[in-house]
């Protein structure tokens, strides 16, 4: 009689890790950015939208729940691999090994962005009794150094994103061939395009 394999803890960690940067993360993200598009059509539309979201029910219960606590997840485990694993990238510098490295990277510098955004957006607001809004965004990328930090964030996640679809699609097997993970990574590089492309000139509106 045949014996079910032992998954290990490891393994179950890792597929955790993939599956939460695509559900609920992957989704959020998409959200987010389909949100803060309207900064594009000016102050009212804006506005309108983040009122929207904010007064859905149990809105605080859901931004914990499935975007703050999958997101913790999804970096802390990120950074443990990146810190406990060991690259060959000098020795062999092939595509994977390079876009490996720049995964690991990116995810670290996103992490620290989405902490300083969730700063100034949330902790901020609660301590000085504003909201979200377009005047408050502006306030907050006036400054030159937090413009270019933003940009320069909203790079790694869109980088991070598309690049760990691709990596999501490889390791559970939905892309076997060389040529569909040729197609899948054209797609969601294009994606990840156009979502910083939105992304850099929702942040130029604001100055």
């Amino acid at each position: 009689m045949n014996e079910i394999p032992k998954v290990s803890s490891s393994f179950i960690l890792k597929r955790l890790h993939s599956l939460s940067g695509i559900f609920p993360i992957g989704f959020f993200l998409m959200e987010h950015m389909f949100s803060n598009a309207f900064i594009l059509f000016g102050p009212a539309a804006y506005n309108h939208q983040i009122d929207f979201l904010r007064s859905m029910p149990f809105v605080v219960f859901l931004e914990i729940t499935f975007i703050g606590i999958p997101i913790l997840y999804h970096a802390g485990y990120g950074l443990f691999v990146t810190f406990s694993g060991k690259t060959n990238l000098s020795s062999y510098p092939y595509t994977q090994n390079f876009l490996y490295t720049l995964q690991r990277i990116t995810g670290g510098f996103a992490f620290a962005y989405i902490l300083y955004h969730v700063y100034e957006t949330r902790i901020e607001n609660a301590m000085y009794g504003t909201e979200v809004s377009f005047a408050r965004m502006q306030e907050i990328v006036s400054h030159p150094l937090v413009f270019w930090f933003y940009l320069i964030g909203l790079a790694a996640v869109c980088f991070h994103f598309a690049n760990g679809v691709w990596g999501f699609c490889v390791s559970w097997g939905i892309t076997v061939t060389a040529e569909s993970q040729r197609k899948v990574g054209i797609a969601f590089g294009a994606l990840g395009l156009l979502i910083f492309i939105v992304g850099t000139f929702s942040l130029i509106r604001l100055l």
